[in-house]
């Protein structure tokens, strides 16, 4: 899709379609100024519909003789609270009520006057394109979308027009991870998240690194292969490396949990455990490949970026590990598997190790690890931790500008209580009570306390059952604009730093 900046009066733009954004309360009154001669013939339609400028609330109108020929419309709600969020929501609602209407342009005039023009700009591209992303892989005759051949995003300056490209990278990124983390478990696996970061590598001439089970086992990666042992596909240990044009000024290493389907293993999922959806277990390794395809195209400057996933599949046979089990994992520490479902946390464990080793600057890992995060936040809000609060500031600053759900959650070091073990250092699992920060705990002990390490729980937000305002149903992509953002600010950040 096109998308195309201009501060023309609407009347100027000639576009087939228009797109439309009203708020609540005077809906009439911004209706007029936008449209003027025609405002009373559209404004007597729309009250037959019983508009009233409700968030999310949409009318469709044709209007014959001449251009525009459609209208589309969506409430904003209050005027006061209309944020970012609200001006994503907004483009995405009106992007998916013009598909099917096989527009040339499509006008898409949105308030937009609270906004810095750059931070609109990414909001519109975002919500737009991202809303209209449909993944028809696996189905066997597909018919035309009739989505429009180009936006233009009325009240956005000619001069952002070059940044677009780099907000299409964004989309870029999120929609591969939404197609990672939608894919059946037969088609993704440890070796097709290999062909995925190779491709990576080839087409914007990154390093890549993969590990296969012996060099694994050679590393003493223990807590890692504990999962990978009952799996037919063999596992593979996958590091991205994303390299600034110039020199280097900060490394960070973004870590995603790799489980391509989980089963459970003997603690095999049962009733309400929705087993048939752990393909999303790779959410963590879908969102940070997802930022990689991002940030190896933007490639920022000062920033050297690591991408890391320990890849495998968690399931029952013959090989399988046992629960009570003891393993070691690349520390020396030593984990009882007091149940073979917290599978993710040991995997993370050997990546946590190995990225502490590349001496970085900072850590953030992502996982769909607890269940218990989902019903402390839900399915629109991921809960964090992290011991370091330039890490935790800079993480919500970056999650508030990608308009994604991010809470940080506390490091109660009292509950590494309910990690002991009677024959390790530790066990897997605590008690239920507070499962997702004792699961931040295990994985803190495999982090070295000098390096900034977040951990992100993404188990509620990786996928949508029903879909949301902006996202439709399945995979969301989770985490991608956060990571972007993140890097982004640190790049920029060290930018002035340099200009000082």
């Amino acid at each position: 899709m096109n998308f195309r900046c201009s501060s023309a009066p609407l009347a100027d733009l000639g576009c087939d379609g228009l797109a439309i954004g009203l708020f609540s309360g005077n809906w009439e009154q911004q209706l007029t100024e936008l449209l003027s001669n025609r405002a009373s013939e559209v404004q007597a339609l729309m009250e037959l519909r019983q508009f009233k400028g409700k968030r999310g609330e949409q009318v469709s109108l044709t209007l014959p003789g001449g251009k525009p020929a459609l209208l589309l419309v969506v409430g904003l709600g209050a005027p006061e609270q209309f944020d970012t969020q609200g001006l994503r929501q907004g483009a995405a609602s009106l992007a998916q009520s013009s598909r099917g209407w096989h527009l040339k342009s499509l006008a898409m005039a949105l308030p937009l006057e609270a906004f810095a023009p750059d931070q609109a700009m990414g909001a519109l591209v975002q919500g737009s394109q991202l809303a209209l992303f449909q993944d028809l892989r696996f189905r066997s005759e597909v018919e035309p979308s009739g989505d429009p051949l180009e936006i233009c995003l009325h009240g956005i300056p000619e001069t952002l027009q070059s940044e677009i490209p780099q907000q299409q990278a964004i989309c870029s990124g999120v929609e591969l991870a939404r197609e990672l983390v939608a894919a059946p478990p037969n088609v993704v696996n440890s070796l097709s998240l290999e062909a995925t970061a190779r491709s990576l590598a080839d087409e914007f001439g990154c390093e890549l690194t993969v590990l296969d089970e012996s060099a694994c086992r050679e590393r003493g990666m223990g807590a890692y292969l504990a999962v990978a042992q009952g799996a037919s596909i063999p596992p593979r240990f996958l590091h991205l490396v994303i390299r600034p044009r110039g020199t280097v000024l900060r490394r960070l290493v973004l870590i995603g949990k790799g489980l391509t389907f989980d089963s459970g293993g003997y603690n095999l999922k049962v009733g309400a455990s929705q087993i048939e959806l752990m393909k999303f277990d790779m959410g963590g390794c879908g969102a940070v490949l997802g930022a990689a395809r991002t940030l190896a195209q933007i490639k920022p400057d000062g920033l050297e970026i690591h991408v890391i996933s320990a890849t495998t599949e968690n399931m029952i046979s013959g090989e399988a590990i046992h629960p009570g089990a003891v393993v070691t994992a690349s520390n020396g520490k030593t984990i009882e598997i007091n149940n073979t479902d917290a599978e993710g946390r040991l995997t993370l464990a050997d990546a946590l190790v190995y990225a502490c080793g590349l001496e970085p600057d900072a850590i953030v890992d992502l996982a769909t690890l607890t269940g218990a995060c989902v019903v402390a936040l839900g399915n629109e809000i991921a809960g964090y931790w992290s011991p370091d609060e330039t890490l935790a500031d800079q993480l919500s600053a970056a999650a508030q500008r990608a308009g994604e759900g991010l809470w940080r959650m506390p490091l109660q070091a009292s509950y590494k209580e309910g990690l002991k073990s009677g024959i390790a250092d530790m066990k897997n699992t605590g008690p239920r009570p507070g499962g997702s920060i004792t699961a931040a705990l295990f994985l803190q002990e495999f982090v070295n306390t000098e390096i900034p390490w977040a951990h992100i729980d993404i188990a509620g937000t990786a996928w949508s059952e029903k879909g949301r305002s902006q996202d439709p149903a399945g995979a969301t992509g989770y985490g991608v604009r956060t990571l972007v953002e993140w890097c982004l600010a640190i790049a920029a950040e060290e930018k002035e730093g340099l200009s000082q």
